[in-house]
């Protein structure tokens, strides 16, 4: 994998994110020591893509699902201990 000085990364970006792009990864460093590899990021297929309501029909929200759990609660926040 190719390694670029900070300096040269600024120097030769456009080139660089032209071959990250195309497959050829690559590690930036600074003072020798290894700060950030970039890389290649492929978009997801059209099958992979997420859709609201994917679910639809498969799962029930109950009537009450915005007051579940409110006696606990308020018994939590107004108890005296």
């Amino acid at each position: 994998m190719l390694t670029v000085n900070l300096n040269e990364a600024k120097t030769h970006l456009a080139r660089l994110v032209e071959q990250a792009a195309k497959g050829e990864s690559f590690v930036i460093t600074k003072a020798g020591k290894p700060l950030v590899k970039v890389t290649a990021l492929h978009p997801p297929k059209i099958d992979q893509t997420h859709r609201l309501g994917f679910m639809a029909g498969q799962i029930i929200v109950p009537e009450d699902f915005d007051r579940m759990g409110a006696d606990v609660i308020d018994q939590l926040f107004n108890s005296k201990a």
